[in-house]
Order: structure tokens, then sequence, then C-alpha cells
């Protein structure tokens, strides 16, 4: 057997020698979920449909614990590592877990802070897929988000009916890649054909508004009213102009329908992650897309992986990772039925979980030991 501390291999060596079962194989002994539910990307990918995440609707959620606000260690042990070890000592325990996780971006990737699929043994694989460009969900929210920075060109260019004034469209490009050139940019130079010049610039995908709406849209008929809703510039005399002006919405959504799917992959112990999008904290105020997140992820983990009659609340579980939750619940869902029953939070390196009484609404700040923390634990496992 290895011996990982004394001779320790790196994250992309335990990813590659580790042996992946088949997506389907997953789904349907994890999840019971039959493949003609899955929209497959290869042998080890797959989105879930929309379609029978609405059969779950009357089945009770899962429970959830979130795990928020860590600060990593030198070593990477964050968030990420976190929810997976978790999820994985839940499933190995004999609990029907899933973890929910949001998907990388490219720019961060390259960057200082590297991959974002967990490390060591605790990682979500095909880590290499996940990573990169994964199902192309970055790719749809970046198109999306450029198809209406182009229909505002050529409205100006066209007649601008709508009198937008070019010093104050608020509308920025995007593209999944840290390039500070283009951060600020003159757009339109050169010949009469090619529009108004004027000033623009380029945001990273994750931080985009296209991000932030689809990350709190609910259905497709809910991302289709927001992404209608945002706003694109101002008129001379500082009219706001919206999208569903120019009769973008339609078409943005058609470009992110299958993009709201959940993706479906697994950890290197052979467990179920469903991640959906990623929205950076002060944008949307979380990170995981809602079709993901609390009330459709602890839906197929509560719902789907329990046969009918069984008690879901009671032996099933969804570990759901993100951060600003609390905020985000608060504003958007403050109704909401699927409270975590605990919360691991923690700032600088200090470990704290909220009692599984106080519900969301205390977790970003509850503080307790290390023996509370387990306490609670214990206590929601029932053992």
């Amino acid at each position: 057997m290895h011996d990982q501390h004394a001779n320790p291999k790196t994250d992309i060596q335990i990813a590659q020698e580790a042996t992946i079962r088949p997506i389907l194989d997953i789904a349907r002994t994890r999840l019971g979920i039959d493949p003609k539910d899955l929209l497959l990307y290869g042998h080890y990918k797959a989105k879930i449909s929309l379609d029978y995440l609405r059969t779950l609707e009357s089945r009770p959620n899962a429970k959830l614990i979130l795990v928020t606000a860590i600060t990593p260690t030198p070593a990477g042990e964050g968030k990420t590592t976190t929810t997976v070890g978790l999820g994985d000592a839940l499933n190995k325990l004999g609990r029907k877990a899933i973890i929910c996780l949001r998907e990388p971006s490219l720019g961060p990737c390259f960057g200082v802070k590297g991959g974002a699929a967990g490390g060591g043994y605790a990682q979500v694989v095909p880590m290499e897929d996940i990573n990169l460009h994964f199902t192309g969900d970055f790719h749809a929210i970046g198109v999306a988000n450029n198809l209406l920075a182009a229909m505002v060109d050529n409205h100006i260019y066209s007649g601008n009916s709508l009198g937008l004034d070019v010093r104050r469209i608020l509308w920025r490009r995007s593209m999944d890649m840290n390039d500070r050139a283009l951060r600020e940019m003159v757009v339109a130079l050169g010949e009469v054909g090619n529009g108004f010049p004027r000033q623009d610039g380029f945001d990273i995908t994750a931080a985009s508004e296209v991000m932030a709406v689809f990350c709190l849209a609910s259905d497709l008929a809910d991302l289709k009213r927001r992404l209608g809703n945002m706003v694109v510039g101002q008129t001379r005399e500082k009219k706001y102009v919206r999208a569903e002006e120019l009769h973008a919405a339609g078409a943005m959504s058609a470009l992110l329908k299958d993009a709201f799917a959940p993706n479906l992959v697994q950890t290197i112990e052979g467990g179920a992650r469903g991640s959906s999008a990623v929205a950076v904290a002060r944008v949307a105020g979380r990170a995981m897309g809602s079709v993901a997140d609390g009330r459709t992820t602890a839906a197929i983990a509560g719902r789907a992986a329990v046969p009918e009659g069984a008690a879901a609340r009671d032996t099933t579980w969804q570990s759901a990772h993100s951060s600003g939750w609390t905020r985000w619940h608060a504003l958007v869902e403050p109704d909401s039925t699927c409270a975590p029953e605990a919360c691991w939070s923690s700032r600088s390196r200090r470990t704290s979980a909220s009692s599984a009484a106080e519900g969301s609404a205390n977790c970003s700040t509850a503080q307790s030991s290390a023996n509370d923390r387990h306490v609670t634990l214990r206590r929601i496992v029932g053992t």
C-alpha cells in the first residue's frame, strides 16, 4: 500500500490512477436515476434531466449540511476537500449522501489558485475535465453574455431607437480567462461599418451578471424573466434600458437551456456529486446554482436515493458547498423549507458549526468547539 506521508503523490497522480465507474452505474446504484433521465457527456460525465427533477417535487427533501467560509490551510484543505471528505465518510457509514459543489472557472485554474476539484484522496473525477471545459456550462454563459453585448452595439449602429447613450453603456463582454489587458478597452474602431467607437471591457465569466442571474433562477421561465430585467445602459435622459427591450432574453435563454441542468460526476471513493453553475460571492452571494443547491440536490439525494415510503429526512444526506449562503438565503428564499441541519463555518482556519436547531439563519456566525461540532454531527446521523 502506498505511503502517502513518506512519499506523497500529487493530486493529478491520484486522480489519474483512480478507478472511475461509468456515470450510468453511479446514477442507477447511488441515486436510482434511469439512463433515460441523463444526458451523457462521455462515459463519466452527465447532466440530469430537468423533466426528471420536476417528477421529484412532491417528495420530501434530504437533510442538508452546509460547508462554508473556510479559509484553506497551507496544504489546501478548505471547503471542497472538507465537503468531499464528509460526503465520502457518510457514504462509508452506510448513509446515502450526495455532495454539491460549484464548477471551477478556467481563469483561477490557470492562475495562482489552481483547480477546484478537491485534493489528495478527497477529489471529484474526472478532475481534468471538471477543471477545464467540463460540460460547456461556462462557455454557454459567456456566449449568452456576449450575445447581449453584440445586440447592444448592433442596436446603436442600426438607428438606436431606444436612445442608448454610448457613454452610459453598462453591459460589458465576458470571457472565462484572466486577461488584464482586456479589462478596459475601446471597441468599434476602424471603418464605419464597425459601429460607433466607445469604451468597453471584459469581465471574467464567473463575475458576470448573466452568471449571477443563472445561479439565482429557479427554472427556465424564471431565468428568462431575470435575463430580461438586466440593465444594459442608460439613455441621455438617464432612463434605464433593459435586455427585454432589445428582445434578447429568449435567445439568451435558448443558449443556456442545457447548461441549466445539473451535472453529475463522482468522487474518487465512488460517491455521486451534483454540481451546477458558479457565481462569485460578491456577485450572487453564493457559489452554486439554485438547481443544484439545497432545493434540488437535496431532492436528488433525499428523493431519488431512497425507495418510496422510506423516511428520507432520517436516512439521507446532502452536503452542500457554498459561500455566502446565509445572506443569499435571507434575501432570496426566506421561506424555503430547505434550511441546513448543520453548518461548518470557519474564519482564519478556525472550524465551527451551528447546531441543527439554529438552522440557516445563524450559519455564518455560530461558533462552537470541535466537541460541539462532533456532537451535532452524531445527533443528526443518529449514532
